[in-house]
């Protein structure tokens, strides 16, 4: 009897034990979620910035291009819309600018100032005395007067003319980096003529969204590039003549076939249709 007794008091204080054992369980588990969505709270509120602060980072302006091989100083001047007579003096880099892959080029300041002897001389130089004046004096001549019209603004001494003959799918815009000249359609393989004469300084497609490219100078004034072509028919330094066909029509860098054509002049785009016959 009495181990029977014994028996059911074991068996009551188990259960009992049990049960505060689930309690404590649960309640340090309910503690536990608390405490862990506490710190969640306080790590994502910590975390937020204010709507004040989010805004647009300050643009960084490129100082240096560190040189790739297939690029040539009149390909990073275009790249940069750069002069390359500017570049090349900032970088102290005589004719006829030759670089090396690896080379640093300083793409910000100024060219070194050149101290003009000649001019200060001849300021500097007594002036010798007026002359009594003629007791009769000259008539000036005439003034002249030039019509104006479009095309004074934009005279040059190059004759140009179009590279392709097709339809003009986009025009230039001032100061749209993707519409720094004129997209002019046609088909895979139509002749790509040169616009005026010159020598091609750049033929390769290191310049990235231009596809093979040529760039050719006419003068120390201005320069015309052609891009997205498919076969390139000329090779740096060559003498073209306008009209020479210098590429085949294609699609490289682009999405259809055209031809995207260019002019420079002092490093800046300009209008190739306010210089285009």
């Amino acid at each position: 009897m009495k181990r029977r007794n014994y028996r059911q008091f074991s068996s009551v204080n188990s259960e009992f034990a049990e049960g505060k054992l689930c309690q404590f369980y649960y309640s340090l588990r309910r503690v536990f979620w608390v405490l862990t969505l506490c710190v969640c709270a306080a790590s994502c509120s910590s975390n937020l910035a204010p709507t004040s602060t989010l805004q647009q980072p300050p643009s960084h302006k490129i100082k240096h291009h560190t040189v790739s091989r297939g690029e040539t100083l009149y390909s990073i001047a275009w790249r940069y819309g750069r002069d390359f007579k500017e570049l090349a003096a900032i970088n102290g880099i005589p004719s006829p600018y030759r670089i090396f892959p690896g080379q640093r080029l300083q793409l910000a300041g100024r060219a070194p100032a050149q101290v003009a002897t000649k001019a200060v001389a001849v300021a500097e130089r007594p002036q010798p005395p007026a002359k009594k004046a003629a007791t009769r004096a000259r008539k000036p001549p005439p003034a002249t007067t030039k019509k104006s019209s479009n095309s004074a603004r934009h005279k040059s001494d190059i004759n140009w003319q179009w590279p392709v003959r097709g339809r003009v799918l986009a025009t230039y815009r001032h100061g749209d980096p993707l519409r720094k000249g004129v997209d002019i359609a046609g088909k895979k393989g139509e002749s790509v003529l040169a616009a005026a004469d010159g020598t091609v300084i750049y033929a390769g497609s290191a310049l990235r969204g231009y596809g093979k490219l040529l760039i050719i100078k006419h003068s120390e004034e201005f320069l015309s590039a052609y891009a997205h072509n498919d076969k390139l028919l000329v090779g740096e330094g060559a003498r073209v003549k306008a009209g020479q066909r210098i590429a085949d029509l294609g699609s490289s860098g682009t999405d259809r076939d055209m031809l995207h054509f260019e002019i420079r002049r002092n490093g800046q785009p300009v209008d190739p249709m306010a210089y285009l016959p």
